[in-house]
């Protein structure tokens, strides 16, 4: 505290007329420690390396189990002229670029969109490796939840009346199973950034590092400035759906659990779409941005505070439009197997009518000629 002083300006940091030693009030056990947050690094470079064990010797077993495959690749043929512009210039080369590439490596332009077709597949991760970062993260959640469970937050007051969330602040004792939620929580998501450059690049990856970064920062902050109640209630929002959602990768990737994936991901899809577009904004938003304006008045950390939640709002309503696409495709897909297993069921009768049609026609046709042949042999 006494370093930086500055950065820990009250008025920064607290609401006005509250002061650092309100807080005083509070026995060291039960008061947010800045210097608490220094625990958050080992347990980052701890979940780093519990992800590795996991992923190295556990996560090719359970694979196994249940039936992940890695699919067949046909390799690019070595091409040092191509190799070169691949990781130089474009992984997809343009109209110009292919124009060129034919004339230096003497090939055609199918041959070469061949190539770097078959060179980006090379780049694309295994079945097994998509599996297990899956698995490494639903793991986490699961520890997580291990330290802070639901029925703890569901005893409490402030879960019930958002108002309780400011009520007698910053006197408000930090329990020790928020305390470890908030430490797993930001030990977490270092180590997401940590592994950053070595986890699976999705086409949502420049959003996946903002929320981190939102997030590591809304914790923090939350942390020193004693918001233990509202902070929990974020948290447990979003987990809620991020345990689903990684249930249903690890199904996607193995073979014969369609059905339970897709029942995952709908549901899913469903929580989700609830957590973060419907209470997210009216309950949790709302609290912080209206309700503590009944107690208190605005502030610098009133405003970052809300800025970051509402950066979250933005990425929540980007991927409901990702898992609203995603649902459609999902349900066309659906309609389109009804609708061949129909098609295929009218087919089959129809061949079937055709078939008897034809044995019949045949079988009076044989009549009438045996008919024909008595008539003559009289």
């Amino acid at each position: 505290m006494h370093l930086l002083p500055d950065v820990w300006r009250q008025d920064y940091w607290l609401p006005p007329g509250v002061t650092w030693k309100d807080m005083d009030h509070l026995a060291d056990s039960d008061r947010p420690q800045p210097l608490d947050l220094l625990i958050a690094l080992p347990l980052a470079l701890g979940f780093v390396a519990l992800r590795y064990v996991f992923e190295r010797f556990f996560a090719p077993s359970m694979g196994r189990c249940l039936g992940v495959r890695n699919r067949l690749q046909v390799t690019a043929a070595p091409s040092p002229k191509l190799e070169s512009f691949y990781t130089k210039r474009s992984r997809q080369p343009t109209q110009v670029s292919l124009t060129s590439l034919m004339s230096l490596c003497g090939k055609t332009q199918r041959q070469i969109e061949t190539w770097f077709r078959r060179r980006r597949n090379q780049d694309r991760p295994c079945q097994t490796k998509k599996f297990g970062e899956a698995a490494n993260k639903l793991l986490l959640f699961l520890l997580k939840k291990k330290k802070t469970s639901l029925v703890t937050c569901l005893q409490r007051p402030w879960f019930w009346d958002r108002s309780e969330c400011w009520r007698k602040y910053p006197v408000q004792p930090m329990e020790r199973a928020h305390y470890w939620y908030y430490m797993l929580e930001l030990g977490f998501y270092g180590s997401l950034l940590l592994r950053i450059s070595v986890d699976i690049k999705r086409k949502d990856f420049k959003e996946q590092v903002i929320h981190h970064l939102a997030t590591i920062f809304l914790l923090s902050f939350s942390y020193c400035a004693n918001y233990i109640r509202i902070g929990t209630l974020v948290m447990l929002l979003h987990d809620s759906s991020d345990i689903l959602l990684e249930s249903a990768k690890m199904f996607n990737y193995g073979t014969g659990w369609r059905k339970t994936c897709d029942t995952l991901f709908v549901v899913f899809a469903g929580v989700f779409l609830v957590t973060r577009l419907v209470i997210f904004p009216s309950k949790i938003i709302h609290t912080t941005l209206v309700l503590s304006m009944e107690v208190f008045e605005p502030f610098v950390g009133y405003y970052l505070f809300n800025t970051l939640l509402m950066v979250l709002q933005a990425l929540h309503i980007f991927w409901a439009g990702l898992i609203l696409r995603m649902v459609y495709k999902f349900l066309k897909d659906e309609r389109s197997d009804e609708e061949s297993e129909r098609s295929k069921d009218t087919l089959n009768s129809k061949l079937s009518m055709l078939t008897n049609s034809c044995v019949l026609n045949n079988l009076t046709n044989h009549r009438a000629s045996v008919a024909d042949r008595m008539r003559k042999a009289q």
